[in-house]
């Protein structure tokens, strides 16, 4: 079973670690102490807060089979004649797009915009990192 200190947990929530103990204190999510005193999460219930806590889609966003948005801020706009780059940094996450200047200028896609990324894919690869030295079972 996944257990995760709570610096650990707000790493992967994004958020910091005063409010993943504000949480826990408000018993909005689980926590236990480790044979070291520490509060830990278990890694089920961390990802069943992280299912419920999910964001419901936009209001106004159009119906769609694609369930990964990123909803960020526009960092950088790179464009020539024909086609263009366009970067955005949904959190901790960066995302950069190539399409078509005319779709660039249509959407007013600017630095500073705010812009919802939709990734739909056949492919996605998943990894698992390696612990942390010293650390097992997680």
């Amino acid at each position: 079973m996944a257990m995760f200190r709570i610096g650990e947990a707000a790493e992967l929530l994004g958020v910091s670690t005063d409010t993943v103990r504000r949480w826990v204190d408000a018993g909005r999510l689980a926590a236990a102490r480790d044979a070291q005193g520490h509060r830990v999460l278990d890694g089920v219930d961390l990802a069943a807060f992280v299912r419920a806590a999910a964001a419901a889609p936009e209001e106004h966003a159009e119906l769609s089979s694609a369930r990964n948005r990123l909803r960020g801020i526009v960092t950088a706009v790179v464009k020539d004649t024909v086609m263009a780059q366009v970067d955005i940094q949904a959190g901790p996450f960066r995302i950069v797009s190539l399409m078509s200047r005319e779709a660039v200028d249509d959407l007013g896609l600017e630095v500073g915009a705010i812009a919802v990324a939709v990734i739909k894919s056949t492919t996605v690869v998943v990894e698992r990192p390696s612990p942390p030295k010293g650390r097992t079972g997680t």
